[in-house]
This record gives C-alpha cells, sequence and structure tokens, in this order.
C-alpha cells in the first residue's frame, strides 16, 4: 500500500509527465483555479469578455462540464467587435463551443438528390459531449447581420450532380 507521500510524488510525476508529452488535458483542467479562455477565429478572450458579432452579444464563461463556453446575449445594432471568417472549416483551435458564424460551402449538405447551400444558415459550435467540437445549423442567415464592410461568404462551388442518395461525393 501506498502511503499518502507517496502518493503525492506519484501524481505530480504522472502529470509531469502527461503535459511533457504533448497530450492534450481538458479546457477545466488548465490549472488550479484557472479556466481557459475562449476561441473567437483563433484569438483568446479571457472568462467574462463580451464580444460582439453578426449583431449580437457573446460573453464568454464554462459549461456545465468547465469549458470555455460563448453564452449569446442581446441582439445589438452594433458593429462586431471581432473577425467572422464563417465556419469555413472546422471549428477545434479557432472558435469555442457556443460561438456562431455564417455557413459557408464546408457546410454544404444533400437531401436525397437535393443540395442544400452551407451559406443559408448560421453555424454554432457544439460539443460533442467528449470536447470534440463541430457545426450545427442554429438559424436562418437573416438571423446574421453582416457589418456594411463585411465580406460575405462566397456561393458554394458545388452542385446538385454531388448529391447521391442524400450524400455529398
Amino acid at each position: 500500500m501506498l502511503r499518502p507521500k507517496h502518493t503525492k510524488a506519484l501524481t505530480l510525476l504522472a502529470i509531469t509527465a502527461l503535459l511533457g508529452s504533448g497530450i492534450a488535458v481538458g479546457a477545466g483542467a488548465a490549472g488550479a483555479g484557472t479556466v481557459a479562455g475562449c476561441l473567437w477565429a483563433g484569438a483568446t478572450h479571457a472568462q467574462g469578455a463580451t464580444v460582439t458579432a453578426g449583431g449580437w452579444n457573446f460573453r464568454c464563461g464554462t459549461d456545465d462540464r468547465g469549458a470555455p463556453y460563448w453564452f449569446r446575449g442581446a441582439a445589438v445594432k452594433q458593429p462586431s467587435t471581432v473577425p467572422n471568417p464563417g465556419s469555413y472549416a472546422a471549428p477545434a483551435g479557432r472558435f469555442s463551443a457556443g460561438a456562431r458564424q455564417p455557413g459557408t460551402a464546408y457546410n454544404d449538405y444533400c437531401v436525397g438528390s437535393q443540395l442544400i447551400e452551407g451559406t443559408e444558415d448560421v453555424y454554432q459550435v457544439m460539443s460533442d459531449g467528449r470536447g470534440a467540437l463541430f457545426w450545427k445549423a442554429a438559424a436562418p442567415i437573416s438571423h446574421w447581420s453582416f457589418d456594411n464592410d463585411a465580406e460575405r461568404p462566397a456561393p458554394t462551388w458545388r452542385t446538385v450532380g454531388l448529391c447521391y442518395d442524400g450524400n455529398l461525393t
């Protein structure tokens, strides 16, 4: 049986080995009493920070697992305070859960032989419960307010010919 002081030493050794190995540790385990900030377009924002995007305020907080999460607040009539590149790629390393972006061709999908363009919706970053992030349609694109000088997502390059039995090929 290990004595308490040996258990502490082994625990510290295991943590050191884990961190040194490059294995990612969960967002809620950033350190004693500290919580990681929220990502928006690759930039980290501190817990409690508020950003404006697409006509909405978003506040950085944590979800019920202690992971960074953007909470959507009130609609506002002011320009975005953060970049909004759209949901052009997987959100991991760029956006925290809760963030919203206008859809792009990255989000295209098929229903039967019908192509649904990703640009028709606003997408929100969701977590699968194990920490993996993905985009999910959250609202029609009419719920996103583009700034006057903002670049709009390009139309899809795909055609209905790429839809086969509900699959985008």
